[in-house]
C-alpha cells in the first residue's frame, strides 16, 4: 500500500501572519485526508542571535522605528540583487533546519516566510533535498526576499503581483492567483445577528471593530478614547491582542464609557481571541493595520476597512491596493482618524460600496485551493 506524501509547512514567528497563514494550510491539508502534514515555525531550528533579530527585532522596530522598517524595506527590494550574500548569511544561522529538512525529506514544503523557502531552494538546487517547493506570499506586494530560482510554485493575493513577477523573470506555469490562505471558517457564511448574538454584542448597533494585531501594536487605546469622545450610538469592540497592558486599559474606558441607549456596553474590550470570523461578521467597518492575513479575513467576511497608519514597507503597499479596489479608507494622522471614520459611517451609499468592493476582493477559499495545487506537483 502507498504511503501517503508528506507535506512540510513552514512558517516564521516574525510578526503573526506567516504563522496563520500556514495554520490555515494545516487545516486545508488536514481536512482533504490524502497526504501526511507538519507545521513547524523555521525560527526554532535557527542560531539564538538569529532568531532574536528576526522576532525580537521585527517587533521593536514596528513599535519604535516604523520609519527605518520603510527604509529598509525599500533598499532591500532589488529582484535577483544580492542572493548569495544573503543566502550565505542565512546558511551560517539555519544548521538546525537543515539537518531537519535532510532528515524529514518531505515530499512537498510549502512555506509561509522567504527564510525557510530560501534554505529549501537551495538545499533542491543542491539536490540534498528531494521535494517540490511551493512559496506562499503573505501580503499583496512581493518583496525581492520572496525570490528563489529553485521555485515550483508561487502562490499570490492578486493578479498584478503574478504580472509583476513573470515580468521579472518567473515562468507563468510557476504562478497561481489564490488569495492570502486564510482560516476556513472565513469560507463558512455567518449571519450578522447570529454572530453578535453569540458574541453577546448589541443586536441593532453600528459595530465598530479595532485590532491591534495579534501583539497588541498600534495606537489603540488613544484611537478608542477619540471615537468614543464624539458620543454616537456606536458599539466598540477593541481587540488587544496579547498585550495584557493594553487590554487593561481598554476595560478602565471601557467602565467610563458606560452604556448604549439599549443598555448595551460602549466599549467591548477582548484580549487575544479565536474568534476573530464572527467579530468580523458581527461588525460593519474594521479600523486596524494593514496586516496581509487580517485584510484578507476582513475581505472574506465583505468588512470595509479603516487602515491605521500603516507601517512603511508592506504594509503601505498592502493599504495601496485595497483603497485602489475602493475597499478601505486610510487614516494616516491619528488625531484626524475619528472624524475620518464617523464621516464614513455616516455614508451609507459610500459604506455599501466598500463593502461590496471588500466582497469582490475576498478569497475565503485560499487555503484549500492552494492545497488542492500543490499536491498536483507530485502526480
Amino acid at each position: 500500500m502507498k504511503s501517503k506524501p508528506r507535506v512540510l509547512l513552514l512558517s516564521a514567528t516574525s510578526g503573526a501572519g506567516h504563522v496563520r497563514a500556514a495554520q490555515a494550510l494545516e487545516k486545508a491539508f488536514l481536512a482533504r485526508g490524502d497526504c501526511a502534514v507538519e507545521h513547524i515555525d523555521a525560527l526554532q531550528y535557527v542560531s539564538r542571535l538569529f532568531q532574536r533579530v528576526y522576532d525580537k527585532a521585527y517587533i521593536s522596530m514596528v513599535r519604535h522605528a516604523p520609519e527605518l522598517m520603510g527604509v529598509l524595506y525599500e533598499r532591500t527590494d532589488q529582484p535577483w540583487h544580492h542572493p548569495r550574500r544573503r543566502l550565505a548569511l542565512d546558511r551560517l544561522n539555519t544548521g538546525p533546519m537543515i539537518r531537519l529538512l535532510k532528515r524529514i525529506q518531505p515530499d512537498l514544503c510549502v512555506a509561509t516566510h522567504f527564510l525557510p523557502a530560501e534554505i529549501i531552494a537551495w538545499l533542491i538546487a543542491k539536490r540534498k533535498l528531494r521535494a517540490h517547493n511551493a512559496i506562499v506570499v503573505t501580503d499583496y506586494d512581493v518583496h525581492a526576499m520572496w525570490l528563489c530560482r529553485t521555485v515550483d510554485r508561487y502562490y499570490v493575493a492578486i493578479e498584478e503581483a503574478a504580472e509583476y513577477l513573470a515580468r521579472i523573470g518567473v515562468p507563468r506555469e510557476k504562478l497561481r492567483v489564490t488569495g492570502i490562505p486564510i482560516d476556513p471558517l472565513f469560507a463558512a457564511p455567518v449571519v450578522r445577528a447570529d454572530a453578535r448574538k453569540q458574541l453577546r454584542l448589541d443586536a441593532d448597533a453600528t459595530m465598530i471593530l479595532i485590532s491591534a494585531g495579534g501583539y497588541g501594536v498600534g495606537p489603540v487605546e488613544q484611537l478608542v478614547k477619540d471615537l468614543l469622545a464624539l458620543q454616537r450610538p456606536w458599539q466598540i469592540a477593541a481587540i488587544a491582542g496579547k498585550s495584557e497592558k493594553t487590554r487593561k486599559r481598554l476595560e478602565e474606558l471601557a467602565k467610563e464609557a458606560g452604556n448604549l441607549p439599549s443598555g448595551s456596553p460602549r466599549l467591548c474590550p477582548v484580549g487575544f481571541t479565536t474568534e476573530m470570523d464572527n467579530y468580523m461578521a458581527a461588525a460593519n467597518l474594521m479600523v486596524g493595520k494593514a496586516g496581509g492575513l487580517t485584510t484578507s479575513e476582513a475581505l472574506a467576511r465583505a468588512l470595509p476597512m479603516a487602515l491605521i497608519e500603516p507601517i512603511p514597507g508592506q504594509e503601505a503597499r498592502n493599504a495601496d491596493h485595497l483603497l485602489e479596489a475602493g475597499a478601505a479608507i486610510r487614516c494616516n494622522n491619528l488625531p484626524a482618524a475619528a472624524w475620518k471614520i464617523a464621516a464614513l459611517l455616516d455614508d451609507a451609499a459610500r459604506l455599501k460600496r466598500m463593502r461590496d468592493a471588500a466582497r469582490s476582493l475576498g478569497r475565503p477559499g485560499a487555503a484549500a485551493a492552494i492545497a488542492e495545487d500543490a499536491l498536483r506537483l507530485l502526480d
